[in-house]
């Protein structure tokens, strides 16, 4: 299966952003009974933004319905940027990831945290994500460096178990290059799975963004996180980790009086490509 998908991680974000129903102008007051002077008839009520737009406007007034529609897309489209951004790193991170070690008795590999390893999301996060302004660029810099560490610690952690059946009972003095059979991922837990939880995950971003004051940071930071544990539970379930050569010698090959035996003491061979 591929990564997770640039359209699904967009659209849960905004889901997640919209259901927060964030008002523009913020903290709005009426300024009193003259306000209404200083329009124009038509300019006093339009129609409103569509549902789906991200922000409320807090009145009907022209320049309260264009400005939350305005930003509104604006969030929009830095929201698909930072999506595809995300997705296409963690494609990018599929095709280079391996196993680096196991430890393989008869037909049963062990994986230990530390026997996978991968780039790091950051930079392919970077090279892509939205960067057209100087907010752009501060808000996708926080989302790749969060994503970097905590999608690191993550598969870092991972361990489990792969089946390699040839190798019960080999005939020959070393078990060949065997590739495993494939397994979804979700069969490799990880003890550190929790850095790609919402709230972790948000918290890395808050940090690293460092300005609490920054209108809708909190927010939008909060929608990336949880839409992205969505995905990533359907990633972890659809993506099969697969060739993983194992090999290893059979101390007890003895013909013809043990003309079959088990491997004992073996390993894998590093090699990208694993998880599809």
């Amino acid at each position: 299966m591929p990564a997770p998908v640039k359209a699904q991680l967009a659209e849960l974000t905004k889901t997640f952003f919209r259901a927060k129903m964030i008002p523009l102008p913020m903290d709005w007051a009426s300024p009193g009974v003259q306000y209404p002077d200083a329009f124009e008839v038509a300019e006093l009520a339009v129609a409103p933004n569509p549902p789906t737009n991200l922000f409320r406007e807090v009145s009907f007034n022209k320049y309260h319905v264009d400005t939350a529609g305005d930003i509104g897309k604006d969030f929009e489209t830095y929201i698909d940027g930072i999506s595809d951004a995300i997705c296409d790193a963690i494609d990018k991170w599929m095709k280079l990831a391996m196993f680096t070690s196991a430890i393989i008795t008869g037909p049963v590999g062990i994986v230990t945290p530390g026997s996978v390893m991968g780039p790091s999301l950051t930079p392919f996060i970077l090279a892509k994500g939205p960067q057209s302004t100087p907010m752009e660029l501060k808000y996708t810099t926080a989302i790749a460096q969060a994503f970097g560490i905590n999608w690191q610690a993550w598969h870092m952690g991972m361990m489990g178990t792969l089946m390699y059946p040839a190798f019960a009972a080999f005939p020959g003095p070393m078990g060949p290059p065997t590739p495993n059979v494939p397994m979804p991922l979700i069969t490799f837990p990880s003890g550190t799975e929790s850095m790609l939880s919402p709230s972790t995950n948000k918290a890395t971003m808050v940090g690293f963004f460092a300005d609490p004051d920054a209108p809708h940071a909190d927010d939008l930071f909060d929608s990336i996180a949880q839409a992205f544990f969505v995905v990533f539970q359907t990633f972890k379930v659809s993506t099969m980790v697969t060739n993983v050569l194992g090999m290893g010698p059979i101390p007890t090959f003895a013909p013809p009086v043990v003309p079959v035996g088990p491997v004992v003491g073996g390993t894998v061979i590093p090699k990208p490509g694993v998880f599809t």
